[in-house]
C-alpha cells in the first residue's frame, strides 16, 4: 500500500471491511420496521394467486426499485401475469401515489398494493384502498408523517415511531450472515430502535435498498433461493447512486458488490444503455453520469415507463430500441437545460440573495437548472415554469439556508411547495411572484448568515508536493474506494504552487482545457478540464497556480499514465 493511500484512509477514518466489505455482514433485513408483516402478507398473495400492483416514481431510484420489487415478487413465486407496475406522470401526478391507482386496482381485482420509494405520507390513497378491500404495503425512506397511513406494513426505517433503546438492539443478530434467529420481528421485540438503525446504516438506504432488504427477508423466510437476490444489486448500485445517498455502511456493503453484478450483468437494457452511453470503464462516473442521467431522462423529459420498460426487457433489439430512445431524450434535456441557462445568463439574473428565475422551460429540467445556478452564482436558486395562470418549479440551496422552512415562512404568497433543506418544489400564481421573491429574500436577509460560500469550497484530502508519488499504482488503489458518492466522496488533492509550463484549449469550440505543470523538482503533470470556466482558458504558459485535482488514468498507443482531473484552479 502506498503511503499517500495509506494517508488518505488514516485521515478519512475508514471503518474496518471498507475496501473489501463482505456479503454476509449486511444487516439483517428483520430490523426495518414492519418487516416480518410485510414477508407474510407476500407469502399469502403468493398462496392465493393474487394480482398485486407496485406503485413506484419517475426518478432512477423510483424505476430501479420498481424494478427489484418485480424481479423479487418473481422469485418469491407471485405470476409475472398477475404483476402490473404503475409509475406516477411528473406532470400529471406529481410525486407520492394518485388516485389512479385505486381506480386500477378496483378496476382489476387487485388485491395488494405495494409501493417504493413513496406512500409514508399517503394516507387518503391508503384509505381509499382499504375502503375497497385493496390492502397495502409500503417500502420507503422518505421522511415520515407524525401518523403512519393504516397499511399492511410500512417497511420505512425513517418512521418517526421508532423508540431509542440506546445501541442495544431488540434480540436477534445483527448481521446477516447469523440466520439463526429472526426474532427481530414485528410481534416479539420491541419497538426498534432509531438509533440502531442509524448506527448500521439502514436509515441511509434509498428506495431501492429498502426493497433489496425486502428480498433479503424474503430469502430468510425460504421464499426465495438463497444467492439468487444478489443479481438485483446491480440496480440497487445505479438507484442508490442516483439518489445520492450516503455511501458507507450498509450502502458501501450493497453497492460494492452492485458494482460487480453490473460488470457480469444479466439485464439487456443495462448492456444496452451502456453501449449508447459510450461506457468504456465501469465506475462511478459510468453510473452517475451515463447511466443515471439516461433513466432519469425518461422522467424529466416524457414517461418514465420508457426506462422501466428498458429495464424489463428480455431482448436485445427491444432493449437497444429503448435505449436508443432514451439516449435522444437525454439530449434533448441537455440542450434545454443550456438554453435555459444561456438565457438566465444574457437576460441578467434578478436581485437578491435568493435567485427567483421565471420563464417558458420544459418542467423537467428546472431543478437541474437551479442547481446549476447554484454552482454558478453561489446563491440559492429557485426556478419557475409557466403552467397555465401559475408558475411551477423547484429550488435547490446549500449551507445553512433551509428552502423547507423558507417556503412555510412564504405560505401566503405560495399555492403550494415542500421538500428538504437543499431541495424544494412548488407552485406560485402569476400575480404573486413579484411577492414572493420580495418574501423569500426578506427572510434569508433575515437569517444574517455569514459566509455561505465556505459550504461550497473545493476542499482537498491531501497536499501533494512531489508529483513522483501520484503513480498509477496509487490510480489503481483509489479504485478500491468506489463507487464515490455522498460520506465517500472521490479524494480531491492540492497541488500548490506549480508552475504552467503549457496551456491549450481542445475541441473544436475550444471549451476544454489541457495543462502541463511542473511541481517543485521539476516534474510534469497534465490536468485536462472539460468545458471549462472562461477565466481558466485564459491560463498562460508561466503562470503560477494552486490546482486542486482529481486522479484518473490516461491511455494512448499503448502507453498508460497518471493524469489529474481539474476541479478547481487558483492563480497566485
Amino acid at each position: 500500500m502506498s503511503a499517500l493511500f495509506e494517508e488518505l484512509l488514516r485521515i478519512r477514518e475508514v471503518e474496518p471491511g471498507f475496501l473489501n466489505p463482505k456479503y454476509e455482514e449486511c444487516v439483517n433485513p428483520m430490523m426495518l420496521p414492519d418487516m416480518q408483516k410485510a414477508v407474510a402478507r407476500i407469502r399469502l398473495a403468493v398462496e392465493r394467486r393474487e394480482k398485486v400492483i407496485i406503485y413506484g416514481d419517475y426518478d432512477a431510484d423510483g424505476v430501479t426499485a420498481s424494478t427489484v420489487l418485480h424481479d423479487t415478487l418473481v422469485l418469491a413465486g407471485v405470476l409475472a401475469e398477475n404483476l402490473e407496475i404503475m409509475l406516477p406522470n411528473r406532470f400529471a401526478d406529481g410525486y407520492g401515489m394518485s388516485t389512479k391507482v385505486v381506480k386500477r386496482a378496483t378496476e382489476t381485482g387487485v388485491k395488494l398494493v405495494m409501493t417504493v420509494d413513496c406512500g409514508s405520507r399517503n394516507h387518503e390513497i391508503v384509505e381509499q384502498l382499504n375502503a375497497q378491500g385493496v390492502d397495502v404495503i409500503i417500502t420507503d425512506h422518505h421522511e415520515c408523517a407524525e401518523t403512519l397511513p393504516q397499511a399492511v406494513a410500512v417497511v420505512n426505517p425513517k418512521r418517526r415511531d421508532l423508540s431509542v433503546y440506546g445501541s442495544e438492539l431488540a434480540g436477534g443478530e445483527q448481521s446477516l450472515g447469523a440466520r439463526g434467529s429472526d426474532s427481530l420481528d414485528d410481534e416479539s421485540a420491541p419497538v426498534l430502535a432509531e438509533a440502531s438503525l442509524q448506527l448500521c446504516g439502514l436509515r441511509d438506504l434509498a428506495g431501492v435498498g429498502v426493497v433489496f432488504k425486502l428480498a433479503q427477508a424474503l430469502v430468510r423466510a425460504g421464499m426465495i433461493p438463497e444467492g439468487q437476490e444478489k443479481w438485483l444489486l446491480d440496480l440497487v448500485l445505479i438507484g442508490t447512486v442516483c439518489d445520492s445517498m450516503r455511501l458507507r455502511g450498509e450502502n458501501r456493503r450493497l453497492c460494492y458488490y452492485g458494482f460487480k453484478v453490473l460488470e457480469k450483468t444479466r439485464r439487456a437494457g443495462l448492456k444496452e444503455l451502456m453501449l449508447a452511453a459510450g461506457v468504456k470503464r465501469l465506475n462511478s462516473e459510468a453510473v452517475g453520469f451515463q447511466v443515471g442521467p439516461r433513466l432519469n431522462a425518461a422522467g424529466r423529459m416524457e414517461s418514465a415507463d420508457q426506462a422501466l420498460q428498458l429495464l424489463l426487457a428480455e431482448s436485445r433489439p427491444q432493449a437497444a430500441a429503448l435505449a436508443l430512445q432514451l439516449e435522444n431524450l437525454n439530449k434533448s434535456r441537455k440542450t434545454q437545460q443550456q438554453a435555459a441557462l444561456k438565457e438566465i445568463t444574457t437576460r441578467g439574473v434578478e436581485g437578491g440573495a435568493v435567485m427567483v428565475e421565471c420563464g417558458d422551460w420544459h418542467e423537467g429540467i428546472l431543478g437541474i437548472v437551479a442547481g446549476k445556478l447554484v454552482e454558478q452564482y453561489h446563491r440559492p436558486a429557485i426556478v419557475l415554469a409557466e403552467t397555465g395562470e401559475e408558475y411551477k418549479g423547484s429550488g435547490r440551496s446549500f449551507g445553512e439556508f433551509n428552502l423547507a422552512e423558507a417556503l412555510t415562512v412564504c405560505k401566503d404568497y405560495i399555492i403550494s411547495g415542500g421538500g428538504h433543506a437543499e431541495a424544494c418544489g412548488l407552485k406560485v400564481a402569476k400575480d404573486k411572484i413579484a411577492d414572493f421573491r420580495r418574501a423569500i429574500n426578506a427572510y434569508y436577509d433575515g437569517l444574517q448568515l455569514k459566509n455561505q460560500e465556505r459550504f461550497l469550497d473545493v476542499k482537498e484530502d491531501l497536499a501533494v508536493t512531489d508529483f513522483e508519488q501520484l503513480s498509477l499504482e496509487l490510480v489503481a488503489e483509489l479504485q478500491k474506494l468506489e463507487p464515490y458518492g455522498i460520506g465517500n466522496e472521490e479524494p480531491i488533492f492540492l497541488l500548490p504552487e506549480v508552475r504552467v509550463i503549457e496551456a491549450a484549449k481542445l475541441g473544436v469550440d475550444g471549451k476544454h482545457l489541457r495543462l502541463t505543470v511542473w511541481d517543485q523538482n521539476g516534474k510534469s503533470l497534465k490536468l485536462i478540464q472539460f468545458y471549462a470556466p472562461e477565466e481558466y482558458l485564459k491560463l498562460r504558459g508561466g503562470e503560477v497556480i494552486n490546482a486542486w485535482i482529481t486522479l484518473g488514468e490516461n491511455e494512448f498507443r499503448g502507453l498508460r499514465s497518471v493524469e489529474g482531473r481539474i476541479v478547481k484552479l487558483a492563480v497566485l
